[in-house]
């Protein structure tokens, strides 16, 4: 086993800066769902590859949203200055 090529759940939590717990790494042991892990004896290590899998497999991938329309900023006219709106949203200017 080389140094760096697993990761304790303590090092794990703080991969994903506080955002996983490792109460929630154990609840998701017990459960079977989360990343991959190995046990040996009674330690948990979790292989820096499965992490990295299990990042890809639970990416979100966001899109453009639809129908936005650019206006032009409300102090004026120029095209660099445009606001992003929403068709849905209308808006009177007095």
């Amino acid at each position: 086993m080389t140094d760096g090529k697993f990761l304790t759940p303590k090092e794990v939590a703080e991969r994903y800066r506080g955002g996983v717990s490792i109460g929630t790494l154990r609840n998701w042991r017990a459960m079977r769902i989360g990343p991959a892990y190995m046990k040996i004896g009674k330690s948990v290590l979790y292989p820096i590859g499965e992490l990295e899998a299990w990042d890809k497999k639970n990416i979100v991938i966001c899109r453009e949203p639809k129908g936005l329309a650019m206006r032009p900023d409300v102090q004026g006219d120029d095209p660099s200055r445009a606001v992003p709106t929403s068709p849905n949203k209308r808006h009177r200017f007095s």
